[in-house]
């Protein structure tokens, strides 16, 4: 949070220090407080737009984050069932979505993986694309 302060502060001051350069060669005909004026709203522009991409980007990394947590949490389950290979299942996470794909010893094994993807909290859809292969 901090972080995010000072870059906003930081912004915040590079764009202030921007508009007071830009007003330099502006219409002269504006007064000073005019032109401080349009270099508060052009700052408060500017910090907007930066708390915007901080959001974004805070919001991705928590993304990632969780769906990392649940590709590990499926492969855990998996590694713990003695018919399937965590090892040689791929498990792949994006938006809660998990996609597995590798080999299964039968039809039963391939319908328990799903399940055990399927009970991880955060899973939103499984897509099984595992082979039996007897």
């Amino acid at each position: 949070m901090t972080e995010t302060k000072f870059q906003l502060r930081s912004v915040a001051v590079i764009a202030l220090a921007v508009a007071a350069l830009g007003m330099a060669g502006c219409n002269r005909n504006e007064t000073a407080g005019q032109k401080m004026d349009s270099a508060v709203a052009k700052t408060g522009q500017a910090a907007d737009t930066a708390k915007a991409k901080t959001e974004s980007a805070a919001s991705s990394v928590a993304g990632a984050m969780d769906d990392a947590s649940i590709t590990a949490a499926v492969s855990t389950g998996l590694a713990k069932d003695p018919d399937l290979s965590a090892i040689k299942i791929d498990v792949d996470t994006k938006g809660g979505r998990v996609t597995l794909t590798g080999p299964a010893p039968n039809p039963t094994a391939k319908a328990r993986a799903e399940e055990i993807a399927k009970s991880v909290q955060g899973v939103s859809a499984v897509d099984n694309k595992l082979e039996v292969k007897m």
